[in-house]
């Protein structure tokens, strides 16, 4: 079973994507593999998180593209809006995949073949907190491994 993270209560979604995305690359210990993280999201969104994975810090640099980038498959961050890509199988990432849509994959059982972490961003709108219990219920009727980072109680 995969680990299925909620990071619910999001003020701004892409700037927390963000901060976990370094957050999570960086973790790695000196001498491993850098994770390698897929986001996967609407097109809009990926566009603007393009843009502030370029901008949002002065002294860090987030190696990303996007999924159909001839670079991707050496890229440790991906961008991609849809969970079934067939570039997917391209890439040899396969450790963490952030979501930040709000759509419901269409075939868990082989994301989470792929993924064994998978990280759900969730935000205050009331459309993207009703769409994030939606997936909580799906991902736990599957007997997923799930927990939640309430970010109102940050």
């Amino acid at each position: 079973m995969a680990r299925i993270d909620f990071h619910s209560n999001v003020s701004d979604k892409l700037e927390y994507v963000c901060r976990l995305t370094r957050k999570i690359w960086s973790a790695t210990p000196v001498g491993e593999s850098v994770r390698n993280i897929v986001i996967v999201g609407e097109p809009a969104d990926l566009q603007k998180l393009n843009d502030l994975l370029w901008t949002f810090s002065k002294t860090e640099f987030l190696p990303h593209c996007f999924i159909a980038d001839e670079a991707a498959a050496e890229t440790p961050i991906v961008l991609t809006d849809d969970f079934a890509s067939p570039a997917l199988a391209a890439i040899p990432h396969a450790d963490v995949m952030i979501q930040i849509g709000m759509r419901m994959p269409q075939d868990v059982p082989a994301l989470v073949a792929r993924f064994p972490r998978i990280v759900e961003v969730v935000t205050i709108n009331e459309a993207e907190r009703l769409a994030g219990r939606e997936r909580f219920k799906a991902y736990r009727d599957l007997g997923h491994e799930l927990h939640n980072f309430d970010q109102a109680k940050s």
